[in-house]
C-alpha cells in the first residue's frame, strides 16, 4: 500500500477507535492496563531479544553511549515500566470528570466535563519505553493513538506494540485504539501530518530538527516537547553539600534524558567558597566542563565555553558553566539560552527563591532539588507522553489530564432566552 493511502487508512481506523473508546468502561481500561503490565514482565525475554537487535545496530552506527542507554531495555526497566502502567491504571478515570460547575440565576446548571482530545499522533525517538507510556496514557484518557517511533528502536517498538494490541483484543477494547506506524520511511511522517481532518493533535518528542519539521508541516495543533536545556543556579547563600548533591545528580544520574542539567550557573560568592571542590567532584564523575573565563581559573582540563555551548542540549557528560554576579544575571542567562524546560535554584534565601520562581518562566521551576524530578512519574502522573515546553493548557509533564479537553454540559428545566 502506498504511503498516502496507508496513512489515511491508519488515521481512519484511529478515528473509529476513538469513537468506540467513548463507550469503554473504566474497568475495561483498568483490566487492559493490568494485563499489559503482566505481559511486559512475562514476555521480557522476547522483548529484550528484540531490543538487542536495536542495540547492536545502534553500536554499529556509532550512536553515543547516552543514546544507547536511552534505547536499552532490561528486565529491571521492564518491571519499572510495568509498575508505571499499573500506577496509571490506579489513577482516577478522567473521562467525564466534572471539574467545574455553577448554577446560574435562571436555574441553568453549567458544568465543564473532561473529554478526550480524540486521535493523537505521537512521534518520538530512541526510548522504546515511551511506546508503552504513551499508549497507556492515551487509552486511559479515551484517546486513540498512532505511534511513530524512531527507526533506531524499530524492533523494540514492534514487539511492545504486539503486547499492547494482544491485550486490547483480550479485554474487548478496539484493537486500533493503539496503532504503530510500521514503516521507517521518513516520508510517512509528512503523510500523517497532512491528516488534520482525522488526527486531532500531534505530539513530537525528539530532537530540534524533528520538532521544527512537525511544527512547520502539521495541519493540526502541536504540543511540542522541545530541547531540554536545563539549568542549575547556585545562589550566593547556597549550602555547599546541598549544591554539590543537586548539581551532580542533575547532571550525572542519567545524562541522556531531557531533564538532565546542561548548564551550571553559580553566583560569584558561592563560587569563591566551593567552586573548585564542586568542579573536582563533577570531573571525578567523568563530566567534561566547558567554562567561562572566570570559572575556568584553576580548573584542570576545563574547556572554554561559547554561546553555542550554552544553547546546546548535550545529553551526555558535558556541562557548561558560568559564574554570574547576581541572581538577575542568572535569570537573564536562562531567558537567553534556555529552552523553557526545567530550571533549579539552590538557595537558603526565601527572597532569592521567590525571585527565581517569578522571573524564570519554564515548565518546571524547582527550588532546592534536582532537575531530574521534572517527570510524570515523580509528579504523581504515573508517566508522561512528553514534557511540553509550550505555554498551552498542557505544560510540563503531560499526563492524563494534559491530553484531554473539555466540553460544557448544561442542564435546564425548560428555560428559554429572552
Amino acid at each position: 500500500m502506498e504511503l498516502k493511502q496507508y496513512a489515511k487508512t491508519v488515521a481512519k481506523n484511529a478515528r473509529q477507535a476513538s469513537i468506540e473508546l467513548a463507550t469503554a468502561t473504566g474497568d475495561q481500561k483498568l483490566n487492559w492496563l493490568k494485563r499489559c503490565a503482566a505481559e511486559l514482565v512475562a514476555r521480557a525475554d522476547e522483548i529484550v531479544a528484540a531490543n538487542a537487535k536495536d542495540l547492536t545496530a545502534a553500536e554499529e552506527k556509532g550512536l553515543s553511549s547516552a543514546m544507547i542507554d536511552r534505547l536499552r531495555l532490561t528486565p529491571e526497566r521492564l518491571q519499572n515500566l510495568a509498575d508505571a502502567v499499573v500506577e496509571i491504571g490506579q489513577l482516577p478515570d478522567p473521562v467525564g470528570e466534572i471539574f467545574e460547575s455553577c448554577k446560574r440565576p435562571n436555574g441553568l446548571l453549567v458544568t465543564k466535563v473532561r473529554v478526550p482530545l480524540g486521535v493523537v499522533f505521537f512521534i518520538y525517538e530512541s526510548r522504546p519505553n515511551v511506546t508503552v507510556d504513551a499508549a497507556a496514557l492515551c487509552v486511559k484518557s479515551g484517546n486513540a493513538v498512532i505511534l511513530r517511533g524512531g527507526s533506531e528502536a524499530f524492533h523494540s517498538n514492534t514487539v511492545l506494540y504486539s503486547v499492547l494490541k494482544d491485550c486490547l483484543k483480550a479485554e474487548g477494547l478496539p484493537e486500533n485504539a493503539v496503532q504503530l506506524v510500521e514503516t521507517t520511511d521518513r516520508a510517512a511522517v509528512g503523510e500523517f501530518l497532512a491528516k488534520g481532518d482525522l488526527i486531532d493533535v500531534t505530539i513530537p518528542r525528539g530532537g530540534k530538527s524533528l520538532i521544527e519539521r512537525v511544527a512547520r508541516e502539521a495541519t493540526m495543533p502541536v504540543i511540542k516537547h522541545f530541547d531540554g536545556i536545563c539549568h542549575v543556579y547556585i545562589d550566593a547563600s547556597a549550602d555547599q553539600a546541598m549544591a554539590t548533591d543537586i548539581t551532580v545528580n542533575s547532571k550525572c544520574q542519567r545524562p541522556g534524558v531531557c531533564n538532565a542539567a546542561e548548564t551550571l550557573l553559580i553566583h560569584k560568592d558561592a563560587a569563591a567558597r566551593f567552586w573548585p571542590a564542586l568542579a573536582a567532584e563533577l570531573q571525578s564523575k567523568g563530566v567534561e566542563l566547558r567554562c567561562c573565563s572566570e570559572s575556568a581559573k584553576g580548573i584542570k582540563d576545563a574547556k572554554a565555553a561559547t554561546d553555542e555551548d550554552y544553547g546546546t542540549e548535550y545529553l551526555e557528560l558535558i556541562l557548561s558553566v558560568k559564574i554570574v554576579d547576581s541572581i538577575e544575571e542568572a535569570a537573564g542567562h536562562i531567558r537567553q539560552f534556555g529552552s523553557g524546560h526545567t530550571e533549579s535554584i539552590v538557595t537558603n534565601s526565601l527572597q532569592a527563591a521567590e525571585y527565581f520562581q517569578n522571573q524564570v518562566d519554564s515548565s518546571a521551576v524547582i527550588v532546592n532539588a534536582s532537575t531530574r524530578f521534572n517527570d510524570g512519574g515523580e509528579f504523581g502522573l504515573g508517566a508522561e507522553i512528553g514534557i511540553s515546553t509550550d505555554r498551552f493548557h498542557a505544560r510540563g509533564p503531560c499526563g492524563l489530564r494534559e491530553i484531554m479537553s473539555y466540553k460544557y454540559v448544561v442542564h435546564g428545566t425548560g428555560q428559554i432566552r429572552n
